[in-house]
This record gives structure tokens, sequence and C-alpha cells, in this order.
């Protein structure tokens, strides 16, 4: 006999009441993932050093066209994801009173080694209905970069791989190339 549990969504606000209370650290990581608490996995080094290659490459090709935002929330109705990086249309005059909405990105990207599953199946289809135009998996497992593109409520509907030895670029930015292999270590 199995016996279903219920359980408690929270909302965004529950989530940021849970940080006013203490319950939940500012250096916590846990992300709110359609309205539940999930811990988040370490950073291991070839996950940091992917994450830092990649940060370099697209602030310094993007310049002031775009903000790089690496590791920050990103409000949605159910969920804060906290991806690995996001390109963001530049705020002029600035809006520093919320996180970034999905109208607000470009382009993101989740760095995986040991959450390759987690981030396919559940993160990026969470971020195709929110319509982020393009999101890119960076599969150190696989040695691959899996670019999303195409989002709508079934998912990304193009999706490319490609290897080291390959070239990418962002589709907002067609003019900065980031070389594969050096994300995959």
């Amino acid at each position: 006999m199995s016996v279903e549990l219920e359980r408690h969504r929270f909302s965004v606000e529950d989530y940021y009441q849970l940080a006013r209370a203490g319950v939940l650290r500012e250096d916590d990581r846990v992300e709110l993932i359609r309205g539940e608490l999930l811990v988040m996995s370490p950073i291991g080094s070839r996950h940091a050093e992917s994450l830092r290659r990649l940060s370099r490459a697209l602030t310094v090709g993007v310049g002031d066209r775009a903000m790089v935002a690496v590791q920050d929330p990103l409000r949605m109705p159910d969920s804060e994801p906290q991806p690995d990086l996001m390109l963001l249309s530049p705020r002029p005059g600035g809006d520093w009173e919320t996180h970034p909405r999905p109208a607000d990105v470009l382009m993101l990207v989740e760095v995986a080694d040991t959450t390759v599953a987690y981030d396919r199946e559940v993160k990026l289809p969470l971020y195709a209905e929110a319509g982020i135009p393009e999101a890119w998996l960076v599969d150190l497992v696989a040695a691959r970069l899996e670019m999303h593109r195409g989002p709508g409520p079934d998912g990304y509907r193009q999706i490319t791989h490609t290897r080291a030895g390959d070239t990418v670029a962002p589709t907002a930015f067609q003019d900065v190339m980031v070389e594969v292999g050096s994300l995959l270590g």
C-alpha cells in the first residue's frame, strides 16, 4: 500500500519570508522551483572554471550591450532559480528593486557535472515555458554544449549539440564567439 503525501507549495513571497525570519540564510544553497525548495549541489572546481571562462568571454564580448549576471536569482511566478549565468538586457537608470524577470533575459546558461538530468528535465522546460529565448547547457559529463532555442510551453523546439573544436555565439550577439572547448576543461 502506498501513501500519497501532500506537499506544501511555497510562493515566492513565502520564500522571502523564510529568509527574513532566518529560516533560510543568505548563504544557503537552495532555490525555489515550481513552489518547492530544493537544495542545490555544491559547485565543483570544473563547474566553477567553466563558468569563469564563459563569464569572461561573454563580458568582454557583449561589453555595454548587456549585463552578465552570474548565479543571480531569476524571479518567476512560482520559482526563483539561480542560473549559472544570464545575459540581461541593460536597465537604463537601473531597477534595483527587483531581481531580473524572464523578459529581461536574452540568454541563460546552466553548467552541469552532477546535475545534468535535473537541469535538462526540470530547469530547461521551466525556462522554455517562461519564454527565455535561449538557454545553454554546458554538459561537463558528456563534454558538449547544448544550445536550446525556440521556447514554448512544451520546451525548446531547437536543440543543437556542439563539442570541443566548435565555435558558437548567442543568438542576440552573433559577433560574440565562444570556443566550446574552453568551457569543457
